[in-house]
């Protein structure tokens, strides 16, 4: 049983954020919250009496900014707002975004500074807790302002309008909200502005791969050493005081990681004295593992810094202030969490890259000390490994491409009013694919490192990566003839991105 989320008495966690919209959890409203929510909705009821404009109370939108708005026709303002903002497209974001996104709009609509009755607050937490989940499509935000189309589409299943997902089966939103007993949103003045504009898709995005890529940094780690043990490489050049030559936190941290996986190795002993090998210096991509996986951790610690911040953070426009102004400004743009998430989908790419180039050094006899062609059971007869090499290049070649940035690009909309966009949500879409690919690169490489390793006996690996290759073991069988290679490979992606495979190599109490 999870615990349930409280939403409103402080920023919502990282972990938080994971528990709500991956695993189902339940949000609770805190009270204090709900009454400064209250407040806020008192001071935008006072304005919408007021003669004089306010942006988002009673104006139009956009463009439309000057457009006073009549009182009797506010509420259909709202509504149309979001109907017509509700215009994605393509194909459907996944279940664990769409919540996040409804998590994370229910914080800032919880925080008190949007200006929106306790009802709509409520009524999101209640969709939440009943598994409704609207559906969001693929394309339509540009990242400013905000997650518009996106979060226009949670917005609509709120209204009784549209389709949601409950149990993975489409229903109508409005008809979900009955079965749930929910009574359909009738938005009021500002509460239309309130429920869209926000970084809520983006952010969440960026929360779930921290989260992800934390696991998958640490697999790399790994794989990287089941590598360089079964090529016969060296743990030397990771010691701890070479490493404090160059105070970079996350070398320091692969370093570690690698000098615990490989302890107590019979393999790497048998080639420790110089007299049985020659070699003096290993390949880059062996050699300079800390360095790369280092450098990504380090870019996962700066994109969490700046996805803590946006947590922290009330985005709406306008917004109500702590002393009762209602201020427009232009916090709904998402530069800050776009740009690291195209940091980090560079990062992704680099890690995958090494991977896959240590993965070609153990199928090449030429590079492999020892091994045969493409770790093949009959040479010639069998390819062995050669294509699943040819299936890494080919994600690593596609990571490549989505580690250009989003965020560079900035196309205007709403007839100049929004002349530049930071399109965050295109960023955080292709780190989600990225995310994926590198975890398959990586599962191809423990595949790879395991059968180098079975190939080295009777030599020993280390208590750790012997581990790790029994956990692989249960489900992909070792070396012999050539046999249906799919199947193993997905079944090890599988143990990779459920931490099975860092799991397996804690068993021996060496790896943390």
């Amino acid at each position: 049983m999870i615990s349930p989320v409280v939403v409103g008495a402080a920023p919502l966690s990282p972990e938080d954020v994971v528990a709500v919209a991956r695993h189902g959890a339940c949000v609770e409203l805190d009270a204090a919250a709900m009454a400064r929510v209250a407040a806020s909705r008192a001071l935008i009821e006072g304005l919408a009496d007021d003669p004089e404009p306010h942006y988002g109370v009673s104006t139009g939108f956009g463009a439309l900014a000057t457009t006073f708005i009549a009182p009797e026709r506010r509420r259909q303002l709202q509504l149309s707002l979001i109907r017509s903002h509700a215009a994605g497209t393509g194909a459907e974001v996944e279940t664990e975004v769409a919540r996040a996104l409804q998590l994370l709009r229910l914080q800032t609509l919880a925080s008190g500074r949007t200006g929106v009755r306790p009802v709509v607050v409520e009524t999101y937490a209640a969709m939440l807790n009943a598994g409704i989940t609207p559906v969001v499509r693929e394309y339509g935000s540009l990242g400013c302002s905000g997650d518009l189309a996106p979060l226009s589409h949670v917005a609509l299943a709120a209204l009784g309008e549209g389709s949601v997902r409950v149990g993975g089966e489409l229903v109508p939103a409005g008809a979900a909200l009955a079965a749930a007993s929910i009574a359909a949103l009738e938005l009021q003045e500002k509460e239309g502005l309130a429920l869209i504009n926000g970084t809520d898709g983006m952010l969440g995005m960026l929360l779930l791969a921290l989260h992800d890529l934390r696991v998958l940094l640490d697999t790399a780690d790994v794989s990287a050493a089941m590598s360089i043990e079964s090529q016969l490489g060296t743990d030397a050049v990771f010691a701890a005081d070479l490493m404090a030559l160059r105070p970079q936190h996350g070398q320091a941290v692969s370093a570690a990681n690698l000098r615990a996986l490989l302890a107590d190795s019979a393999i790497m002993a048998s080639h420790r004295d110089p007299a049985v090998c020659t070699r003096v210096q290993d390949a880059y991509s062996l050699r300079c593992t800390p360095q790369v996986h280092g450098a990504a951790r380090d870019t996962a610690d700066h994109a969490a810094l700046v996805a803590s911040r946006e947590l922290a953070s009330t985005v709406d426009n306008p917004v109500v202030t702590l002393d009762g102004r209602v201020e427009s400004n232009g916090n709904f743009h998402g530069a800050p969490v776009a740009y690291v998430l195209d940091f980090l989908a560079i990062a992704v790419a680099d890690v995958a890259s090494i991977s896959e180039r240590r993965t070609d050094r153990a199928l090449d006899p030429a590079r492999s000390h020892g091994l045969p062609p493409f770790l093949a059971h009959e040479v010639g007869v069998d390819s062995g490994l050669m294509i699943a090499q040819y299936a890494a290049a080919g994600i690593v070649s596609e990571l490549k491409r989505l580690a250009v940035p989003a965020s560079v690009d900035s196309i205007p909309s709403s007839a100049m009013q929004e002349d530049h966009v930071s399109m965050g949500w295109a960023a955080a879409r292709k780190l989600r694919r990225g995310i994926d690919g590198l975890a398959r690169v990586l599962a191809i490489e423990i595949v790879t490192a395991a059968r180098a390793l079975d190939l080295r006996a009777p030599l020993a690996p280390a208590p750790a990566t012997a581990a790790v290759r029994e956990r692989l073991r249960a489900v992909v069988a070792g070396p012999g003839p050539d046999r249906f290679l799919s199947p193993d490979l997905e079944a090890a992606t599988d143990l990779v991105i459920s931490g099975e495979i860092i799991r397996a190599a804690s068993l021996e109490g060496r790896f943390s």
